[in-house]
């Protein structure tokens, strides 16, 4: 499902137009984005959580020379499905 199709599920679903959904999606991505960006978690109970999870640096090695290399410290957006969520899937 791609987002455009997400857009009409939404529109069915709630019984509004394809434009109100589209622009409720984006602003739920929005609002999501920025409270992780902030290290805010976002918790939706019953369908899971948007969290920041921090990577430490590490060494690793380059596949084609095999030669060792650094890799910096990063941030990486994570989501954990929660039970409603891994229920309805299994």
């Amino acid at each position: 499902m791609n987002k455009s199709e997400l857009i009409e599920a939404m529109a069915d679903s709630a019984d509004i137009s394809k434009a109100a959904a589209g622009r409720a999606l984006d602003g739920l991505i929005d609002a999501i984005t920025k409270a992780v960006k902030n290290n805010d978690t976002v918790s939706v109970v019953g369908f899971g959580t948007f969290l920041l999870r921090e990577r430490a640096a590490r060494t690793g090695r380059n596949p084609k020379t095999g030669n060792t290399i650094e890799i910096a410290a990063s941030k990486a957006p994570a989501f954990k499905a929660g039970k409603a969520f891994k229920d309805a899937v299994n």
